[in-house]
């Protein structure tokens, strides 16, 4: 089921971005249920976790800690210099560093699967850095925008403690108090977390119809560019520190995956909705350049 979730997301997005663009007051009367989708999406990525979805940072620490510096630090300042290499518009760049200051995305751990890495690694990386988030992306946030605009960090830090730390705390308490039904778990809630990402995009497209017809192939010029930096820093990081293949395609995954749904609610919420754009636009095209890296490396190590 979470295999075939991530098969069909991509298409899903693609079809849902299409349709919010020709018909946008569908989707757009839904601008409140944000939040509370992004909220949902993260209590199904945690009752997918469990404690010991942690111990292998204990096994490879040195991995776990690399893919982290990458993360908070070559995804930010990478979207800070394409948002001013682009001169994209200033809502829209904003929306850009934020989607880089995020922790890895919710679809990277079957990435990884499909690709041949190391899942338990992807996992862990996953759930540190959503945590590490939870304080990083603010700080982050204010290093890069604060001479832009002013960065409500209270404001953000409180957002992301009630639609990522709590939704995530109960979802692995769901997960414990369910260990019985884990087969059920792990069937559905990637299910449901790809069907509210889904609805998230949609809305925010909707919401964005008429700024896409005037910046929409800059945006997603900056998005690919940003996308295919985290990838490729991942992945020649990891093999110049000497981790093994298998170590590389998990670290470029987790590393140039974002949690773009939560950017885009960030942006929306604390922004306006035009800052919300670039991290829909993430959404849809990370998960079709992690099918394409996916099939690539699962041939090359053969």
């Amino acid at each position: 089921m979470a295999t075939l979730t991530v098969k069909l997301f991509p298409l899903c997005a693609v079809i849902i971005s299409a349709f919010a663009y020709f018909f946008p007051g569908v989707l757009g009367r839904f601008d409140g249920a944000i939040v509370p989708l992004l909220a949902i999406i993260m209590l199904g990525m945690g009752s997918t976790l469990s404690i010991k979805d942690f111990l292998p940072a204990v096994k490879h620490p040195k991995a776990v800690v690399t893919g982290m510096i990458l993360q908070f630090t070559v995804m930010p300042m990478c979207a800070f210099v394409i948002g001013k290499l682009l001169e994209l518009p200033e809502a829209m760049f904003i929306g850009l560093v934020l989607t880089g200051a995020v922790a890895g995305g919710t679809a990277s751990n079957v990435i990884t699967y499909l690709a041949g890495g190391d899942v338990a690694l992807s996992i862990t990386m996953t759930a540190c850095s959503t945590v590490a988030g939870i304080v990083l992306t603010p700080l982050i946030s204010m290093l890069y925008l604060q001479q832009t605009v002013e960065v409500p960090a209270w404001a953000m830090f409180k957002s992301i403690l009630l639609v990522v730390a709590l939704p995530v705390t109960l979802g692995l308490l769901i997960n414990k108090l369910l260990k019985k039904r884990q087969d059920i778990l792990l069937k559905f809630c990637p299910l449901l977390s790809a069907l509210g990402i889904v609805l998230v995009i949609g809305i925010i497209m909707s919401l964005n119809a008429g700024t896409l017809k005037d910046c929409g192939i800059k945006v997603l010029l900056a998005v690919i560019l940003h996308n295919l930096a985290g990838l490729t820093a991942g992945y020649f990081c990891a093999r110049l520190l000497k981790f093994n293949k298998s170590i590389a395609v998990t670290m470029a995954i987790e590393v140039g995956m974002q949690n773009s749904g939560l950017a885009a609610a960030l942006s929306k919420n604390l922004f306006g909705i035009s800052a919300a754009l670039p991290g829909a636009v993430f959404s849809v095209w990370h998960n079709i350049s992690g099918a394409i890296f996916a099939a690539i490396a699962k041939n090359r190590m053969k």
